[in-house]
């Protein structure tokens, strides 16, 4: 560590903050992508499920801690002969630290949307509108069907009425279901 002795005592800090943090930043990712340290990832989802938000962590915790500082030090290393004023270049990283930090956010809230249970159930589809793609009969005297959009995928079901027989084309509403995939509607 000599180099940094000749450096001036700003730079110095940037470098003293830099190599701990960026190493810990590098055990802290190869132990996440090898499964280790699971307890950190099972607080942040016990987390949100209890109080609702959207946030699926802390704002405060010790990996946005390593991304602010991981940003911040290397932005100042990095700017240090670029930004003659010191206080601007403090200022400089500190932003890109906290960019840091809500491009973790965006990230990770991304990868949590890849979780989320998306799986077609019967019970999406009460009070919900469709379309009617095959002839419905009045009065559940047989059967059509209906095109209606769960999750943004579009299912196709069959279909009853309780009033007047329902023509392709016609908007419908969804009032009632069964678990054999047998839905009942009524006209908009």
């Amino acid at each position: 560590m000599n180099f940094l002795e000749n450096l001036e005592p700003l730079l110095r800090a940037f470098w003293y903050v830099a190599l701990p943090v960026s190493l810990f930043f590098i055990l802290q990712t190869i132990m996440t992508f090898m499964g280790i340290g699971g307890a950190d990832a099972d607080v942040e989802i016990a987390t949100e499920s209890h109080d609702g938000g959207d946030a699926p962590f802390e704002l405060f915790s010790l990996r946005n801690l390593i991304n602010f500082l991981l940003g911040f030090s290397w932005t100042g290393i990095s700017l240090y002969d670029s930004i003659e004023n010191k206080t601007i270049l403090i200022l400089v990283a500190v932003i890109v630290g906290a960019g840091f930090v809500g491009a973790f956010f965006i990230l990770i809230k991304q990868i949590m949307r890849l979780g989320e249970n998306n799986s077609f159930t019967i019970d999406k589809t009460l009070n919900q509108t469709a379309t009617v793609y095959l002839t419905i009969p009045e009065k559940k005297s047989g059967r059509g069907k209906i095109q209606i959009s769960i999750n943004g995928a579009y299912h196709e079901l069959d279909a009853v009425t309780e009033s007047e027989t329902l023509t392709t084309g016609t908007v419908v509403k969804v009032i009632g279901a069964d678990q054999n995939s047998l839905v009942v509607v009524e006209k908009i």
